[in-house]
C-alpha cells in the first residue's frame, strides 16, 4: 500500500476526498491528514509518505512553500496539488517544484482523482518503494561518484552517522546551497541524501543486530536514529522486518 498524507485547510474538501475514493481497492491508505503545511511539515519529516495531497492556498504554510521545505529535506514524497481557482502561475511554480500534477476542486470528480491516482501508482511502482527491494551495501553507490563534494558527503555520513546529520548541516560542510546540494546529490547518487543516510544507518544496524546481543533501542542510539519507533519504521521499510524479526532469523 502506497501511503498518503491528505494536506488541506477545508474540512469539508477534507472529508469529501477521503469519502469518494476506495483507497485501499486502489493500493493506497490514508496514513494522515493535517490542516496546513506547517502542521504537515513535521509528519513528512517524521514519517515521509509516498504522496502528498496538498492544496495551494492554505494559512501558515501553503502548498508551494510545503513542497519546497519537503524537497529541502531530501524527501522525495510525491506531490499531486489541489486548488480551487485558475491561479496558472502557482500551478506552473508547484511543477516546476517537482508536483506530479494538479486538481481542481471545484471540478474535481471521482475520475480526475482516480485517473490521478492510477498515474501516481505507477510512477512509484517504476522507482519502487525501499521495503521493496534489497539493501544494497551504501559502498555500493560509490562505484561511479566522481563528484568531490558528493564523496565529500558520503565520507562524512561513513564516519559522522551516529551524529545528529541534517541537510542543512551537510550543505554547510561543503559550503553549498541546501537546495542545491539536495538536487546534486540526487543527480550523481540517484537517491535522496535522505535515503542514504537512512540506509547507511540501517546497514549499521544489521551488524549491530548479527554481532552483539545490545537491545534495539540501544542499537537505535548508536546508529543515530533519536526515536526508537521511528528507526523501527525505517528499518522495517528499507529491510521488509523489524530489528527484532530481523534477529531471530540470523
Amino acid at each position: 500500500m502506497w501511503k498518503v498524507l491528505l494536506v488541506e485547510d477545508e474540512t469539508f474538501v477534507r472529508e469529501s476526498v477521503k469519502e469518494i475514493i476506495r483507497w485501499e481497492e486502489m493500493g493506497f491508505t490514508l496514513a494522515g491528514e493535517a490542516s496546513n503545511g506547517m502542521e504537515a511539515l513535521p509528519m513528512i519529516k517524521e514519517d515521509p509518505p509516498d504522496l502528498v495531497l496538498c492544496d495551494i492556498v492554505m494559512p501558515q504554510m501553503d502548498g508551494l512553500e510545503l513542497l519546497q521545505e519537503t524537497r529541502k529535506a531530501g524527501i522525495a514524497s510525491k506531490f499531486v496539488m489541489l486548488t480551487c481557482i485558475g491561479d496558472f502561475e502557482s500551478m506552473r511554480r508547484a511543477m516546476e517544484y517537482g508536483a506530479s500534477n494538479y486538481i481542481l476542486k471545484l471540478s474535481m470528480s471521482v475520475k480526475d482523482l482516480r485517473e490521478t491516482l492510477v498515474k501516481v501508482s505507477t510512477e512509484l511502482s517504476a522507482r519502487r518503494s525501499p521495503a521493496e527491494r534489497p539493501i544494497r551495501p551504501a559502498a555500493a553507490a560509490r562505484e561511479k561518484i566522481t563528484h568531490p563534494e558528493v564523496n565529500k558527503i558520503m565520507d562524512y555520513i561513513e564516519q559522522n552517522y551516529d551524529q545528529d546529520i541534517t541537510l542543512k548541516s551537510l550543505a554547510r560542510y561543503v559550503m553549498m546551497g541546501e537546495n542545491y546540494v539536495s538536487a546534486l546529490f540526487k543527480k550523481k547518487t540517484g537517491e535522496t541524501l535522505i535515503h542514504y543516510l537512512h540506509r547507511t544507518r540501517v546497514e549499521k544496524a544489521i551488524e549491530y543486530l548479527t554481532t552483539t546481543d545490545l537491545p534495539v533501542n540501544r542499537i537505535c542510539q548508536n546508529v543515530g536514529f533519536m526515536n526508537d519507533n521511528y528507526f523501527i519504521k525505517i528499518f522495517k521499510r528499507m529491510t521488509g522486518v523489524t530489528p527484532s524479526q530481523y534477529r531471530m532469523k540470523q
